[in-house]
């Protein structure tokens, strides 16, 4: 196997083997753009790695033939003590995972090469400043050095001096901090630092492939749900620097905003400065615009670079520059992490472009990205105090405590608390941190630091570069413009304007959120500049091509008038689920409660009697805003200690009945029977389909119902369109009796009506056994509706309710389970019993209609699932509706592509 692939012979498509950074640094050199020369170790190597616990010995050969190849081209050595060759060693996985893991940079120089970078740059200054970094990022990343005592020894030193930022540092004071720092290794690892070359370069490998599974690279992964098994590629890159004076530099640029998608030169820049200062935030940089002035020559090929890179991968992309005394060199380029705003608005935009199709288009404009969309804005007319502006970097309004570590992040938000954290820049040991938080915000760093990318990957708000923030951690205060705030006091922060405020802000309903409610006219009017139009236009062409592309139709979940109504507007096409147990809570309970324990016909009679006209007015109501749609109606389906009275309650009234001598019959009736009726298990018990054949006259009751609404609504010119869907049938037989009796009642109502009435009767499957057999239970059924909530709790065999504070956690952090299957679909388990379910039925009757209702029906990933497996529509909350709508016309270019390629 060979590990070890020179720049110049892989490209993009190699993300596997090379991770993301290496095959794009291979693409921009297939293209002739100016990238340092180098080589990649592969992610087999990191495999490797993590199954034996070593570096595989040929990587040490393959990288000794790269070395001496570069040595060759570039005319230096690794090492050598008057043209030194330096390298950058950096980490690269498959998918981008910004700050996660380890780079260390001027890997080669000792206390001999040192010397040889003041002969080569005849800049003693810089070369003393490149050998603290190195001391730094090895002590750090390859030694496990706790980070801030380097930090802590290079502030003390610019407070003793007067200086202001590293840049102001002389090199009389760059050398003392080289002692301090060899120190400081010296102390924490008991060994001089390493002066050997080619031991730095062997060390710092080995540490970006031990990155890989550091705990914060683990929960990013859990989050982002990347594979564990990946590895990450290394890069060894010979160094270019941007720390040579004032004609040299380094900068992060992106082809368009990242934050908006509008058009233009976006980035930031920092001269005199090398490698990770700009990303790590540790000062704040000027616009990227600047640079034209600073440097007219290399502004312009930097432009030249970027519009031929966008052209190339035609989409955003983020790109690593550095200028070493005036030359350009690339050292990284991406297709670039965007918010939800800037997906849209840039997917588009590259249409009219005709850089990409509508269809490309829609598949980089996901569901969640739409979700986080439609949150609430600050209301712009309520009065705000301001305490500070910084640089908006992920759009969105947060409200929250101050925090100002990942201990107080975690601990609040453990409580149901929303919070801010708040720090000076963020690093990646501050992961866990911003997980936790609604909304990040930093005192340093620009729109590209780390707080900024990791934010906008995430979806959070954030606000950057807030400098005059002044945050004293061990003090637990937050000072600004001489105000002292602490940490737990309320902040809001606007994550598209930049600004802060004291205390909790009103919100409003975003644009997207009127757009998918009143339409596109009313979302134009609503939104209050002119990036919120062209955000509303951008979501309203994405959504109209999704819609004429869907296979699925998408249903929502209603149980009443005015869910059904809310998803008619936000475009459903019809009720997948109403819940009709739900009709029966309140006031309402009592009456089900006395059909479920009458002890003979004139008790049951009367109790139907009363529930009949209040469950036919809920129908009409339903049936009247669906007019013209399919409404599916679930027949009742609880779990029966629902609707009984509590077993320990009653026993324990009739018991200080008993003992005061006031016994009340009817308690000690109702006693008996919730005795006898009672469960261990509920949720497993005298529910759905078997409490219908228990309870003489229920299920009629429900069905004579709903056709006695169809037929009001008949009589009014309405075309009603029902669909009675009996819940949890595990047998063909329990539905040919439910069938029978329904069609029984359907036709009487009919006869008495003087109408025809054509009713649809179907069923859930969400027990194992119905998915199995349903080519039988087809026979009986008009129609199939996964309930995939039962059916994950019955394939796992735990519930929903019980488990998911008891241990998945523990099951998400060891790795049991990559997401939560009631939140994504278990597609191994609970998808192969919905495919068998699905092949069964239409093996039995190839028109039966099929969808699912489960709450996976609005979930991203399991919708794609759903398409795939020829499903005729999702049912989910009204909510989610127009999410669903979006991914469904996703699945469809997803399936499509498949079946061209």
């Amino acid at each position: 196997m060979r590990y070890v692939y020179r720049f110049s012979e892989g490209d993009k498509d190699q993300k596997d083997l090379l991770g993301g950074k290496g095959a794009n640094l291979a693409e921009m050199t297939r293209l002739g753009l100016p990238v340092p020369p180098g080589f990649t170790i592969t992610t087999d190597a990191c495999r490797a790695y993590m199954r034996d616990g070593v570096v595989p010995a040929e990587v040490r050969v393959e990288v000794t033939l790269a070395i001496r190849q570069m040595e060759d081209e570039l005319g230096r050595r690794l090492g050598d003590f008057h043209d030194p060759l330096l390298v950058s060693v950096r980490s690269g996985a498959k998918f981008s995972m910004p700050g996660m893991m380890e780079t260390v940079l001027n890997v080669g120089l000792n206390d001999a090469s040192v010397r040889g970078l003041i002969e080569l740059s005849g800049d003693e200054r810089f070369a003393w400043d490149s050998y603290r970094r190195l001391i730094q990022m090895f002590g750090k990343t390859v030694l496990d050095i706790d980070g801030e005592l380097f930090s802590d020894a290079l502030e003390a030193r610019k407070r003793e001096v007067g200086a202001a930022s590293d840049v102001e540092l002389t090199t009389t004071d760059l050398e003392a901090l080289v002692d301090e720092f060899k120190q400081i290794v010296r102390t924490q690892t008991g060994r001089e630092f390493p002066q050997h070359p080619r031991e730095q370069l062997d060390m710092a490998i080995e540490a970006v492939f031990g990155s890989w599974d550091t705990e914060r690279a683990r929960i990013y992964r859990r989050r982002e749900r990347i594979p564990h098994t990946l590895g990450t590629a290394v890069n060894v890159v010979s160094m270019v620097f941007g720390n040579l004076g004032p004609d040299s530099g380094t900068g992060v640029c992106f082809t368009r905003d990242p934050s908006t998608g509008r058009t233009g030169v976006y980035g930031d820049y920092l001269p005199n400065a090398q490698g990770e200062d700009v990303v790590a935030g540790i000062r704040n940089t000027m616009a990227l615009t600047e640079l034209e002035t600073l440097d007219p020559a290399s502004y312009a090929e930097l432009m030249g670079c970027m519009r031929r890179l966008e052209t190339h991968y035609r989409d955003l992309c983020d790109i690593e520059f550095t200028i070493e005394r005036g030359k350009l060199w690339l050292l990284q380029t991406r297709v670039g992490k965007r918010t939800a705003a800037a997906a849209f608005r840039i997917a588009t935009a590259l249409v009219d472009e005709d850089l990409i199709t509508m269809d490309e288009a829609l598949s980089r404009c996901s569901g969640a990205e739409l979700a986080r969309l439609m949150f609430p804005q600050f209301d712009p007319t309520v009065e705000r105090t301001v305490l500070t502006t910084g640089m908006g970097a992920s759009p969105g309004a947060a409200v929250g405590e101050i925090v100002l570590d990942n201990e107080q992040a975690l601990d609040r938000s453990a409580t149901g608390a929303r919070v801010i954290l708040v720090r000076r820049e963020t690093n990646p040991d501050d992961l866990a941190g911003m997980i936790a938080a609604d909304g990040i915000l930093t005192a340093r760093g620009g729109k590209t630091s780390h707080a900024a990318v990791v934010a906008r990957g995430m979806g959070k708000c954030a606000v950057v570069g807030a400098d005059e923030l002044d945050i004293d951690v061990a003090k637990g205060e937050v000072r600004v413009d001489g105000r002292v705030l602490h940490a737990g006091d309320l902040i809001a922060i606007d994550g598209a304007t930049g600004e802060v405020y004291l205390g909790e802000v009103a919100v409003v309903d975003s644009p997207a959120t009127v757009y998918v409610a009143d339409g596109y006219d009313a979302a134009l009017d609503h939104a209050g500049d002119e990036d919120a139009r062209a955000l509303v236009t951008a979501i309203d062409r994405v959504m109209r091509h999704a819609d004429s592309i869907r296979r699925l139709r998408v249903h929502a979940n209603a149980d009443n008038a005015e869910d059904a109504r809310r998803a008619r507007q936000r475009g459903a096409q019809g009720i997948g689920l109403c819940r009709t147990e739900h009709q029966f809570l309140g006031e309402r309970r009592k009456l089900v409660e006395q059909l479920i324990l009458a002890t003979s016909d004139g008790e049951r009679q009367a109790a139907l009697d009363a529930l009949l006209p209040v469950q036919r007015d809920d129908f009409v109501g339903l049936l009247r805003e669906m007019d013209g749609l399919p409404t599916t109606i679930r027949l009742i389906d609880p779990p029966l200690h629902e609707f009984l009275p509590d077993l320990t309650d009653l026993a324990v009234r009739v018991a200080v009945a008993q003992e005061r001598g006031q016994v009340d019959p009817h308690d000690e009736d109702v006693l008996t029977a919730v005795r006898r009726m009672h469960e261990q298990n509920p949720m497993l018990g005298l529910r759905g389909v078997r409490l219908g054949l228990a309870v003489p006259g229920l299920f009629a009751l429900q069905v004579r119902a709903i056709a006695e609404a169809t037929v009001a609504l008949l009589r009014d010119g309405l075309d009603p369109r029902p669909e009675i869907m009996v819940p949890l049938v595990g047998s063909q037989r329990e539905l040919q009796l439910v069938r029978e009796e329904s069609e029984h009642v359907i036709a009487e109502v009919a006869r008495a009506a003087g109408v025809t009435l054509s009713i649809p009767i179907g069923c859930m499957i969400e027990l194992p056994r119905a998915a199995l057999t349903a080519r039988r239970i087809a026979q009986e059924a008009d129609f199939f509706s996964f309930g995939t909530n039962d059916l994950t709790q019955t394939t796992w065999g735990f519930s929903r309710d019980d488990v998911e504070a008891a241990f998945f956690t523990r099951y998400l952090e060891n790795g049991v389970l990559t997401v939560s299957p009631f939140e994504t679909l278990d597609i191994d388990g609970v998808g192969a019993l919905v495919r068998a379910g699905v092949e069964g039925g239409r093996a039995a009757k190839p028109e039966l209609k099929l969808g699912v209702c489960g709450e996976h029906g609005g979930d991203p990933d399991s919708i794609h699932f759903f398409d795939a497996v020829g499903l005729d529509y999702v049912s989910c909350s009204p909510f989610r509706v127009p999410i669903a709508r979006l991914e469904c016309g996703r699945a469809a270019v997803e399936r499509t592509e498949s079946q061209t390629a």
